[in-house]
């Protein structure tokens, strides 16, 4: 036990040493402080130009739709194009789209179509920046550091999400919409510089074969559904996500319309969410030396339930709060778990086109999930859907419980 934690201790010392993961880290940051108070003022912004809540649902499933529209040629464009390249141009794209919105709002000429529009934009640059953060971080870490990486990126990214939300809500009540955009697009700026400083090493360029675009993809495809061990939890998370889709498009309009939730309450809300993320992103190295990375995938979707469950008897905005800091909680460490197998058991040359390929696949029923969940609530109660939701989580960990995937290691 003495001699992991040395090599505990000694792993996390060499991290920190890393200038290409603390550039990474350091960028994270930035951009998750910054997506905070987008998150926040475009649902509350959409809601007051339509009162609707089948457009605010619509605008997230626009956001989803990168990862099914491009998920696959995306990964291939990072697997064959320098990565530090593709996050710049990424990074840059979204900074741009930022800007678009921004002057639209200010001059007064905003309308839905155009936040659809810059949405998705936003959402495809976002979509392949992430897809190639993911694919070049084996190559800035050993083998060794890869659960310890992910767990600090995702504690960083969930400790933001505690302070975030909070203060995008006292920046809209105190502001603008305007001025809450702008900070998202100053960190992206920031990221971009951040990226700009990143030096892979010279090991990330290698040789190819001439290969077409669509030979490159079927590639992607051959390995995600030749590896057993990755496909297994690629297709939980495919339901997983139409679950959490009948909830996350509806739920802003259910704390605001139908709770009276001011914008500030709302980002407190995601505050009090957020803390069971970094409740699990801090414990999940010292889970990970006690149990296997099957259990404990496993064992997150009954967290799942537990939360899903809260949120059909949660009466007031710090309710539904706590109930999202449970299934947070469960999230972070099971999404730490994924990427760490995905990471470790694909060829890095393939990762771009696996995680595209597998993203793809498990984001293909969040928009029908969110298109469903907005019409619902236009006539039917909320709450029936949350219990649709905690009933499709039962039904995933009774099935992971009794499959071999519970016994990986």
């Amino acid at each position: 036990m003495a001699l992991k934690a040395i090599e505990s201790t000694t792993t996390d010392q060499a991290l920190w040493k890393n200038k290409n993961f603390m550039l990474i880290w350091g960028g994270s940051i930035i951009s998750s402080f910054g997506y905070q108070m987008y998150i926040i003022a475009i649902p509350l912004l959409i809601y007051d130009l339509s009162r609707s809540a089948l457009a605010m649902s619509m605008m997230r499933a626009i956001e989803f739709f990168p990862n099914i529209f491009i998920g696959m040629l995306a990964g291939v464009f990072v697997d064959r194009v320098n990565r530090k390249r593709m996050m710049q141009w990424t990074s840059l794209i979204q900074a741009m789209s930022m800007v678009g919105m921004i002057v639209l709002l200010f001059s007064g000429q905003l309308v839905l179509w155009h936040l659809y529009i810059l949405g998705f934009i936003l959402s495809s640059a976002g979509y392949t920046f992430g897809n190639a953060h993911h694919a070049v971080l084996p190559q800035i870490v050993m083998k060794e550091q890869l659960t310890s990486a992910n767990a600090k990126l995702s504690f960083v990214s969930t400790f933001i999400q505690t302070i975030g939300p909070g203060l995008a809500g006292a920046l809209l009540v105190a502001f603008s919409y305007t001025s809450t955009l702008a900070v998202y697009m100053l960190c992206l700026i920031i990221l971009f510089m951040c990226v700009s400083v990143f030096q892979p090493p010279a090991t990330i360029v290698m040789e190819r074969k001439k290969t077409t675009i669509v030979q490159d993809i079927k590639e992607g495809i051959d390995e995600l559904f030749r590896n057993k061990t990755l496909l297994t939890p690629t297709i939980t998370v495919l339901f997983m996500n139409f679950a959490s889709s009948l909830v996350i498009g509806v739920l802003v309009f259910y704390v605001t319309d139908q709770l009276g939730a001011t914008a500030q309450q709302v980002g407190l809300m995601y505050t009090i969410s957020a803390i069971g993320g970094i409740v699990g992103a801090a414990v999940i190295s010292h889970i990970r030396k006690k149990f296997g990375r099957g259990n404990i995938y496993t064992f997150c979707l009954l967290f799942d339930v537990a939360g899903m469950a809260c949120l059909i008897f949660a009466q007031t905005w710090w309710a539904i709060g706590m109930a999202l800091a449970i299934r947070t909680f469960s999230t972070t460490i099971s999404n730490i778990v994924y990427f760490t197998i995905r990471q470790e058991f694909t060829p890095n040359h393939l990762l771009g086109r696996v995680a595209g390929t597998s993203s793809m696949l498990m984001k293909l029923t969040l928009p029908f999930g969110l298109f469903i969940a907005g019409l619902w609530a236009e006539w039917f109660p909320i709450r029936i859907l949350f219990g649709i939701s905690t009933l499709i989580f039962l039904l995933l960990f009774i099935r992971l419980y009794i499959h071999p995937f519970r016994k990986l290691e």
